[in-house]
């Protein structure tokens, strides 16, 4: 009786063909059993920033995320390019493209840069000089995403909402910015700038969500309305704020904090524990032998109403004596969560305000102006923003 075998046999031969059949012709089998096509697989996630050798690379690598048609290489005087902040960069930039975004209504620039850190740093440099020139707000709203040696920036917020889901992330260095909670936020190459996956708009509409898992702990990400810095001893403070101030030289002895100088006066003058501050730090060289040079005050703050009420009694007192203008020498304060600081260093305080510090203010009828941030303060009638009005220090 051989039949069991030559059945057996031919069994396998019948189930090898089919497995071969299923490879040779790119199906698998579907839910009933029937062959369904094999779907193409995703993209692979590329580590690290994106990079293109040409503006074609770079329309193909947008084309993934956003409409880019019709692309052209004429130059910066592309009509596309009207609205551009980037063709004005210069140097750093070594090719020009723009495309149609058609499903927009609106377009791309493209710009390739052999250098990036020369191309962020000379960015940096414009919108400095804008500001400067009084343009406060020129790149707050930035759609300048950057990869590795290309840049693009399109015209449509909702384009760019779609790029933030790329490799690119957006460069940011107005310093009145902040990257809200939940959201992706890395170093840049050039100093005081930031980048992020985060779309600022003027109306703040749909501004784009964090991405699932973004947040702490496993927590839901909080709402796109960041939580103000702080921290638990001036120490920490100190730590925290490195990067907008110079504090190499740092004291929390009570004497050399309470040190006053003509070039540096703090915003708490007297008892420290009267105005709700339980621990303060000075940085900078307090004097004696040679000038005070850089002071600032650190404080920790133990009840943040009674350090508002005071301020605004402060400040209330200021418009009544002198229209509100304080001495040019008088430290603004700037606060936190639970920690404030004293500093009448402009530059120290651009840094801090793109922290997310914010100065409280106090003056009637004031309205935060376009383009700037604002959140609720503890003191009534107050308002906490990242707006200085002219003549406020040096």
């Amino acid at each position: 009786m051989r039949i069991k075998p030559a059945l057996a046999a031919a069994a396998a031969l019948l189930s090898l063909a089919s497995v071969t059949a299923c490879e040779d012709t790119g199906r698998k089998p579907g839910r009933d059993g029937a062959a369904t096509p094999a779907q193409p697989g995703a993209p692979a996630p590329q580590p690290g920033p994106p990079s293109a050798g040409s503006t074609a690379d770079a329309q193909k690598y947008l084309r993934r995320y956003a409409s880019c048609e019709n692309l052209a290489t004429g130059g910066r005087e592309d009509v596309r390019l009207r609205s551009s902040s980037v063709k004005t960069v210069g140097g750093p930039v070594r090719e020009v493209g723009v495309c149609s975004d058609l499903r927009e209504n609106g377009a791309i620039g493209i710009f390739l840069t052999p250098d990036m850190k020369e191309f962020q740093e000379a960015y940096h440099r414009q919108v400095m000089d804008k500001i400067a020139a009084g343009e406060p707000a020129y790149g707050l709203y930035s759609r300048v995403f950057v990869g590795k040696d290309f840049v693009a920036e399109p015209t449509s917020a909702t384009t760019a909402r779609a790029l933030a889901k790329s490799g690119m992330r957006v460069l940011t260095c107005n310093p009145a910015f902040g990257v809200p909670e939940g959201h992706k936020k890395e170093k840049a190459l050039a100093d005081s700038c930031v980048l992020s996956d985060f779309v600022h708009t003027k109306d703040g509409a749909d501004a784009g969500s964090p991405e699932p898992g973004s947040s702490q702990g496993g927590q839901p990400a909080q709402p796109a309305n960041p939580g103000l810095p702080s921290a638990g001893s001036v120490s920490e403070l100190r730590k925290l704020i490195a990067s907008s101030v110079d504090c190499k030289r740092f004291s929390t002895d009570p004497e050399t904090v309470a040190v006053r100088s003509i070039d540096y006066q703090p915003f708490i003058e007297g008892d420290p524990a009267g105005w709700g501050v339980g621990e303060r730090g000075l940085c900078g060289q307090p004097g004696g032998a040679q000038r005070a040079h850089g002071l600032i005050w650190l404080d920790k703050v133990d009840d943040m109403a009674a350090l508002q009420t005071r301020a605004r009694a402060v400040q209330l007192k200021e418009i009544q004596e002198n229209g509100g203008r304080p001495k040019a020498t008088k430290s603004v304060l700037l606060l936190g969560g639970n920690v404030a600081i004293e500093t009448n260093n402009a530059a120290a305080r651009f840094g801090l305000y793109q922290q997310q510090f914010f100065r409280l203010e106090c003056r009637p009828g004031f309205t935060t102006p376009e383009g700037y941030r604002s959140e609720k303060a503890v003191a009534d009638g107050c308002t906490l923003t990242n707006f200085e009005p002219d003549g406020i220090t040096p």
